[in-house]
């Protein structure tokens, strides 16, 4: 009898490419790295305040080159005017994502977006905590690197 042989682990996004894949093509992203990548393609600030949600191709005419596409983003309502402003600057950098001209306008849409998870600001880990394990660190000499240390392995130990 024939041992099996090892079992290798894929990723998610391996197995649910095509899945995810079928799904962003029908909001004519032709690429999911648009919406994946929002953050670093237009920036954080913007990205905080707005997301991908379609892009529009216009119907090609017969003999004509394609025209750009429309992006249309959602985003949330006092921050429209601010973003409908900067809208020069993300098409550059859209653009510059994509490496041609494939998105020609932007199209908002006031809604609250569908992310909602953005991260905690972290607390400042326990002063005794943090003196106690300074203790720890004489052998350190230099003070600065000392107290990062400290800081550090309390907020490891607050975990």
């Amino acid at each position: 009898m024939a041992k099996p042989g090892p079992i290798t682990a894929k990723p998610l996004s391996v197995l649910l490419g095509d899945v995810f894949s079928d799904a962003y093509a029908k909001q004519g992203f032709a690429a999911r790295e648009l919406v994946t990548r929002w953050a670093e393609i237009a920036g954080r600030e913007i990205a905080v305040h707005s997301e991908p949600l379609k892009l529009q191709w216009p119907r090609p005419v017969e003999g004509q080159p394609q025209e750009p596409a429309t992006l249309i983003l959602r985003v949330e309502g006092p921050m429209a005017l601010e973003i409908q402003h900067s809208s020069d600057v993300i098409l550059e950098r859209v653009n510059r994502f994509f490496g041609w001209s494939a998105v020609g306008k932007l199209a908002l849409r006031q809604a609250p977006l569908s992310r909602r998870d953005r991260p905690k600001p972290s607390r400042a880990p326990d002063p005794k905590a943090v003196a106690e394990i300074a203790k720890t660190l004489s052998a350190v000499e230099d003070d600065e690197l000392r107290a990062a240390l400290a800081r550090l392995g309390a907020s490891i130990k607050r975990n």
